[in-house]
């Protein structure tokens, strides 16, 4: 039997099958998609300046010429929405991404290694995880100054155990299977083994927890920024934007905080029911 016989099969036809006929899957999709595209293209198709003041009335209502009405000084709510989008969406993804890489670095360290450097790493992991991410960002506004930097990197930080642990479980799992024996007779590298292999394998796990990742970011981003330690003003982030609008919440004129709000809300369903599918994809591959 070959070492390409011995490799763990792809993901079943009747998964794949699955996860297209899915509608909610699909829908979710699509709503990602356009935000996505909105975020990119926002600068452009803005219809106002995000900082363009009196584009309306102040605490305008919504209408033909402002789709989301006017904040409290009369700048256009869709438009700063839609440039605002590119910094909302920018700032979980980086998190997502630091914190995978070095999450499955570690994971994959102590999954090979095993022993000393196992235990190492699981101390270190427990370290952190005592931290509330929040708290962490907190501390890192302190001592790096507002802005996304330092939130961004604290909570980057702050999500690296829970990669870790799930992903040291596949690839401990995954490095006992028959295939990695194979592998290491024929003299094939270590590096190769890990990169062309193992991280592959491992890629549904990694994709499920990516998506999951980046809706506690957002939320976490959104949190900061309303706390005013995240982006500063005149910055159209869309949490800074919720913050900004609260005391037209009490005066009849609550677009400002509802619009980003619930765009806040419809971006983190749509990547947690994309997240839910990646995770029965990943059960699904395990069976």
């Amino acid at each position: 039997m070959s070492v390409g016989q011995l490799t763990r099969g792809r993901v079943p036809a009747t998964a794949r099958r699955t996860a297209r006929r899915n509608p909610l899957a699909i829908a979710a999709l699509v709503v990602f998609g356009v935000i996505v595209i909105g975020a990119v293209a926002g600068p452009w198709i803005a219809p106002y300046p995000p900082d363009m003041l009196h584009a309306g009335p102040i605490d305008g209502p919504t209408t033909a010429a402002n789709l989301f009405g006017t904040d409290d000084l009369g700048r256009d709510i869709f438009s700063r929405v839609l440039v605002g989008a590119a910094p909302s969406l920018f700032g979980p993804v980086v998190v997502v991404l630091l914190s995978t890489v070095l999450g499955v670095t570690l994971s994959i360290t102590a999954a090979w290694f095993g022993g000393v450097v196992r235990g190492a790493v699981a101390r270190l992991v427990d370290v952190i995880f005592a931290i509330p991410g929040l708290v962490l960002a907190v501390l890192a506004v302190a001592m790096f100054g507002k802005g996304q930097f330092a939130p961004i990197l604290a909570l980057s930080v702050a999500y690296i155990p829970v990669v870790a642990r799930l992903t040291q479980t596949a690839a401990s799992r995954e490095l006992a299977l028959p295939y990695i024996a194979a592998l290491r007779i024929q003299g094939v590298s270590n590096a190769a083994i890990c990169f062309r292999h193992l991280v592959p394998a491992l890629i549904p796990v990694i994709a499920a927890q990516a998506t999951v990742g980046f809706g506690y970011a957002m939320l976490d981003l959104a949190a900061i920024s309303f706390l005013g330690l995240g982006a500063q003003p005149p910055s159209a982030d869309w949490g800074a934007m919720i913050a900004g609008g609260q005391p037209g919440l009490l005066q009849g004129a609550p677009e400002q905080s509802v619009f980003p709000a619930a765009l806040i809300v419809v971006t983190v369903l749509a990547v947690g029911v994309l997240g839910a599918r990646a995770t029965i994809w990943a059960e699904e591959k395990e069976r």
